[in-house]
């Protein structure tokens, strides 16, 4: 895999790391390469373009349409939208490619590229590696006619992706009280819109945008206001989104959280008593909680495994016809409606769960039953022998038969650092504790540089 793309696009500092001139050449490499793979058609490409609410986002989306215009491919800029609703209206709209300039979770003055192909799914290795080669290389620009047309959408787009979510859910919200924190971030106007249009009473906080204040003390990354908001004023639930609105997280009326593996265990035992959870299966990541994978046990749901981030769970999901998946972070991906994490679909569905069976989230939540979890990160050593080195494997299998059925170990090295994560999963934080540091001892010893 290049260097350039991370696991969720291209992302850094904005204006530093993520500039318009690289925004610019990496809409024309990807025009090159997303619409020659592309059905041929009888019209000039299409693309659709969104962004989240930093004021960054302004300049690198003017720069990525300037881009795709001048590569041939006529361009709809939706504004500030959902990175989900960009994937919608991409599929929806038959276009070629789409385009989000968000960098989701992150401080305001971080930014992101991340682009859909046909069909609205994110793009594999493959392709990534295919655009970042075909950078700044020389090419036959169109002239006169042949140059793209950029149109600025008037409120259409949010409208269409609001009424394709609601559809999604047969049961009304009307008699619950939903708190619904937006982060400041691109899910301002759509999050609480389509839950108001499913018939819920919304209170809504940190849904003022200014450019600069996106997830700043806010969203799903810091819950604690929600947390306070939704005892206050005794709602039913909570919702926290992050910047770019494709993840969720809960709270329930007494203000604890519920994370991204109680919601898809919920949602999970929701979809197989209304016989749409196909084969009956789950996919999760290696990341999710063993206690998620016990309640699926326990409730007849086999949970599949997949690489971190949603991109790799859509891959597992398409691959195996399966239609539920996601990640504890809040990422969840419901086939049926979306190809991408969605938090305002999830919160619509969790939500309607609630007003079906008329029991608080909590009890829903509690199906899953959280093992304690501690993670040690090992600095400084060759994290390139992690998965070879004898005497670390040797380790991992004496410390995966003490914990048996009710613990995990995982190990995970670092994409970008001399740097090893221990992750540990038993009945009891001390058990846990315990055999995380020794691991981590293993690993100093073992991969020492």
């Amino acid at each position: 895999m290049g260097q350039l793309f991370g696991t969720d696009g291209v992302r850094g500092l904005a204006n530093r790391d993520v500039t318009a001139e690289l925004a610019l050449d990496l809409a024309v490499a990807a025009a090159h390469v997303l619409v020659s793979t592309s059905a041929v058609r009888e019209r000039r490409p299409r693309a659709v373009i969104g962004r989240d609410t930093r004021a960054s986002g302004e300049f690198l989306s003017a720069a990525t349409a300037a881009g795709l215009a001048s590569a041939g491919v006529d361009v709809l800029n939706v504004g500030v939208l959902p990175t989900p609703a960009v994937a919608y209206l991409t599929g929806k709209l038959g276009a070629d490619l789409g385009v989000v300039l968000s960098a989701s979770h992150n401080p305001m003055p971080d930014n992101g590229i991340k682009f859909f192909t046909l069909g609205g799914v994110k793009l594999d290795d493959a392709v990534e590696d295919a655009i970042e080669a075909r950078l700044n290389e020389p090419w036959d620009r169109p002239t006169g006619a042949g140059v793209g047309r950029i149109t600025m959408d008037t409120g259409h787009a949010g409208a269409e992706y609001v009424e394709h979510l609601v559809g999604t859910i047969s049961t009304s919200l009307e008699g619950l009280r939903i708190a619904v924190d937006c982060a400041n971030g691109a899910a301002s106007d759509a999050g609480p819109a389509a839950l108001r249009a499913a018939g819920a009473d919304v209170v809504v906080i940190n849904a003022s945008p200014d450019g600069r204040n996106i997830n700043e003390k806010c969203g799903s990354t810091h819950p604690e206001q929600l947390q306070a908001v939704v005892v206050a004023s005794g709602a039913d639930l909570g919702v926290a989104f992050d910047g770019d609105a494709d993840r969720c997280l809960a709270v329930d009326h007494t203000g604890a959280m519920v994370d991204g593996d109680q919601i898809m265990g919920l949602l999970a035992v929701a979809m197989k008593e209304a016989g749409t959870l196909a084969h009956d299966t789950l996919v999760a990541t290696v990341m999710s909680n063993l206690g998620l994978k016990l309640a699926m046990k326990a409730a007849g749901i086999t949970m599949i495994e997949a690489g971190v981030g949603d991109r790799y769970v859509l891959e597992e999901m398409r691959g195996g016809g399966y239609s539920l998946g996601g990640e504890n972070s809040g990422h969840v991906i419901m086939g049926a409606h979306s190809t991408t994490g969605d938090g305002i679909l999830t919160a619509l569905h969790v939500a309607a769960r609630v007003a079906s069976t008329g029991q608080k989230l909590a009890e829903l939540a509690s199906i899953v039953d959280r093992l304690p979890q501690v993670l040690v990160n090992v600095k400084n050593v060759d994290r390139a022998r992690s998965a070879s080195d004898e005497g670390l494997l040797e380790a991992v299998a004496v410390a995966e038969a003490e914990l048996g059925e009710t613990g995990r170990v995982l190990l995970r090295s670092s994409g970008t650092e001399p740097l090893v994560r221990v992750m540990v999963e038993a009945a009891s934080v001390e058990h846990a504790e315990r055999i995380a540091e020794s691991l981590a001892g293993v690993v100093r010893v073992r991969l020492a540089l």
